[in-house]
């Protein structure tokens, strides 16, 4: 399940539509459940603010993403307006976790911390780009950057005392801490790191 940080509380986000697909009234959905199914199993799923509701009729599977067809919704006008609304559940109609799984929404806000306790800011947001999960985490001062949710690399999450532990890949931390003398003004060897210099080009 996925989770942004102007999501309401006490809701998890299950899906987000996309474009509409064909002229039949069908749309296409990025799901953030691992099951098809999650777009069935709790009935209709409304916005964030909950006044509306979608009730899903049929889903088939489409690369990345699924194609659907929602109740009440014939014609392509009518899906065209619902590209990029995220779609909700109550969290407490969700099942219960085993060990060592999390909902995305319960990850927003916690500290990333590194082995020797360091703070290195807070997780803001969960997204996946086609590889997986990516902790979205933002340090006090500074630009954010991408961590891979892996075992590996998040070997450690401590829900109820608010941090994970996280062994950063190689050279992140050192591309982030680049990026930002750089826009500060600071003196930043190009040469060996040309991947920013190009950065600076496109902007």
């Amino acid at each position: 399940m996925a989770k942004g940080p102007s999501d309401p509380q006490g809701k998890v986000c299950i899906a987000q539509f996309g474009a509409a697909h064909g002229i039949r009234g069908e749309i296409r959905v990025k799901l953030f459940a691992e099951e098809p199914d999650a777009l069935f199993d709790y009935g209709a799923l409304e916005t964030a603010d909950g006044t509306r509701q979608f009730e899903f009729l049929s889903a088939r599977e489409s690369k990345t993403i699924f194609v659907c067809r929602i109740k009440g919704l014939t014609n392509r006008n009518d899906v065209e307006a619902l590209n990029g609304v995220r779609l909700y559940v109550d969290r407490d109609r969700l099942p219960e976790l085993e060990e060592e799984e999390f909902y995305h929404s319960d990850l927003i806000g916690l500290d990333a911390r590194l082995e020797d306790g360091t703070s290195i800011g807070t997780i803001v947001a969960i997204h996946d780009f086609g590889a997986g999960d990516m902790l979205d985490v933002m340090p006090k001062r500074g630009k954010g950057y991408y961590i891979p949710f892996t075992r590996e690399v998040v070997p450690v999450v401590k829900l109820s005392e608010g941090y994970v532990l996280v062994n950063p890949p190689e050279g992140l931390l050192d591309e982030a801490d680049e990026s930002e003398r750089a826009q500060e003004g600071e003196g930043v060897d190009f040469t060996q790191s040309p991947e920013l210099l190009e950065g600076l080009d496109k902007e």
